[in-house]
């Protein structure tokens, strides 16, 4: 663990920090997408739970 700087002598810690927030980029992208083709409306959901809510 002592060395572990040694880490940076091997790879370009810019390049690393770029390609890193290019992946975490496209994960949040893929993400998104998952969820908003899956059909889940959490607004819808809460409307419905509102209208139920009221008529008891």
């Amino acid at each position: 663990m002592a060395k572990f700087y040694k880490i940076w002598m091997i790879f370009d810690p810019r390049r690393v920090f770029v390609a890193q927030g290019v992946f975490l980029f496209l994960l949040a992208v893929m993400i998104h997408l998952v969820v908003l083709s899956s059909g889940l409306n959490w607004f819808e959901v809460a409307a419905e739970r509102k209208a139920a809510a009221m008529t008891q």
